[in-house]
């Protein structure tokens, strides 16, 4: 049965991300009591997290109901903060399926309640931004399939299995995924597959506004030294591959309805590298 603010289309405010390095206390709980309501028992649960953590069960000493959750919650409580979410993958794989969708909603609803960076998507755990940022995302991603560019699409996709990488992103192949995009959709937009987005720009300015070429040429300078020739102390942060992801993806978009006549069938030449 569906819950009063769901009958009625209550939502609770969507908080600002404030963390995806952590699995704070209260994700460990509910992550637990929502299997217990769905009627599995605890020694299911144990098992099901054992097998996750690689952990023997304790069955020997703790058989009875209380005592397992007892050690479920030392389990959970005790883990590294990566491998909650592994967790949570495992369980949405193990639990019926009939209780699939319930149980990615209310993990993502409690993702965004709780300003954690991240949602769980078709059984995987991946990289959320804000709320704007997903819309421009999924917005590009039609927007290219529409035009044909699987390829501008599919660096997208990777710039964000970059950025969800446990426990450490990969943030110069986010940086590298998310610059490609763009050098795509342009190489498709001049007619030429060959060149680097830094060449396309400054032998074509007229395909952006004033300006806009000269911001072009600053993110492909920062992916040149950031995101490919990696200086000492010189390694980008999670919130500048943000950035140069949701950059290059407007920049990919504005390219393609500027010219909607724009449509190709990807190839092997797409690629940029």
């Amino acid at each position: 049965m569906e819950s009063f603010s769901k009958r009625h289309g209550y939502n609770s405010v969507q908080k600002e991300i404030i963390l995806r390095e952590d699995a704070p206390t209260g994700l460990r709980s509910f992550l637990i009591q929502s299997l217990y309501a769905y009627g599995y028992t605890p020694k299911a649960v144990r098992l099901y997290i054992c097998q996750t953590l690689r952990v023997a069960p304790d069955t020997q000493n703790n058989w009875g109901d209380d005592n397992v959750r007892y050690e479920i919650q030392d389990l959970i409580d005790n883990c590294d903060w990566f491998k909650i979410y592994d967790i949570i993958e495992a369980l949405y794989h193990q639990i019926e399926r009939r209780h699939q969708s319930r149980f990615t909603d209310e993990i993502n609803e409690y993702f965004k309640v709780n300003g954690i960076g991240w949602k769980l998507e078709d059984g995987q755990i991946t990289y959320r931004g804000e709320e704007f940022f997903e819309a421009d995302l999924r917005k590009a991603e039609d927007i290219m399939v529409t035009a044909g560019l699987n390829t501008a699409k599919n660096e997208i996709q990777e710039a964000i299995n970059d950025l969800s990488r446990r426990p450490i992103p990969d943030i110069t192949g986010a940086i590298q995924h998310g610059v490609a995009c763009l050098e795509v959709v342009a190489r498709e937009i001049v007619g030429n597959r060959n060149e680097t987005l830094g060449a396309l720009i400054k032998q074509n300015r007229n395909i952006v506004p004033v300006t806009i070429d000269i911001i072009i040429e600053k993110i492909w300078g920062f992916s040149s030294e950031k995101g490919r020739h990696l200086k000492e102390n010189g390694e980008p942060s999670f919130e500048e591959a943000e950035l140069m992801v949701g950059l290059s993806t407007s920049i990919a978009m504005y390219l393609i309805r500027k010219n909607k006549d724009l449509t190709v069938t990807s190839t092997k030449d797409d690629l940029p590298f």
